[in-house]
């Protein structure tokens, strides 16, 4: 089992060495991370939430997936998808109202694009947060 070097960052994120193989993994980590550091297992690391990289928090020794940082990333990958949606939704509406047509539904499907965002804050679990699409 490969071993990596772990520690938190600045932003108290948390880093991982992977070392090449060319010096032992305990110089690299004397040379190259900051005090505080630690050799792990990689298997150990929560690799199947690589998604939810940006989550990762050091806590005790162990990396661990921070539901509220998760939550603020789902947040953000909505945000980004739904984007473009809300752009076809403004055209579309725009020519609605230029026909005289009915905009209700476009009205609905804004504020449910809108509303999109609200649905991270109830989510208990990571795959709760995958699930959420736009």
């Amino acid at each position: 089992m490969p071993q990596v070097i772990i520690f938190a960052d600045e932003n108290n994120s948390v880093s991982v060495c992977y070392p090449t193989g060319e010096l032992p993994i305990e110089v690299v980590k004397a040379k190259d991370t900051p005090e505080g550091s630690m050799i792990v297992d990689s298997e150990t690391l929560p690799n199947s939430d690589n998604d939810f990289f940006y989550a990762w928090k050091l806590v005790n020794g162990a990396v661990i997936v921070d539901l509220e940082t998760a939550k603020e990333l789902t947040k953000k990958r909505l945000r980004y998808e739904r984007e473009p949606l809300l752009l076809e939704q403004d055209v579309a509406f725009q020519r609605a109202l230029e026909s005289g047509a009915d905009t209700s539904s476009i009205v609905a499907e804004k504020q449910r694009l809108r509303d999109i965002t609200n649905l991270p804050d109830t989510a208990t679990t990571l795959d709760e947060l995958r699930a959420i699409t736009v």
